[in-house]
């Protein structure tokens, strides 16, 4: 139960015909041409050194960057929160002065 099952490899059916003969073709060397044009070497960048200001002011632009993204978000949901809140008061108000209206009746 616990062993495992090896497949046995299924025995062919019908008329089985023998692998072909492959024979050895001859190659012929292709006749070697020089290039054309020798190939110029791709052109260096060239390497950029981090200076100790060259830091620094990376550093300062991408804390810039994150407070003024970070100011810009908290604004937009102050902007949710205050319209919500207004909308909470209008609804109040007017559901005050639909009820006054329904009692004077």
């Amino acid at each position: 139960m616990f062993r495992p099952k090896i497949p046995t490899m299924p025995t062919p059916t019908g008329q089985v015909t023998p692998p072909g003969v492959v024979e050895p073709t001859s190659t012929v060397p292709a006749a070697q041409t020089p290039p054309a044009t020798p190939v110029a070497p791709a052109p260096s960048r060239p390497t950029v050194q981090l200076t100790p200001g060259t830091t620094l002011a990376l550093v300062g632009g991408g804390t810039a960057v994150v407070l003024v993204v970070g100011a810009v978000l908290v604004s937009m949901l102050l902007v949710i929160a205050i319209t919500g809140a207004s909308l909470a008061i209008c609804a109040l108000v007017i559901r005050s002065l639909v009820n006054a209206e329904a009692n004077r009746r």
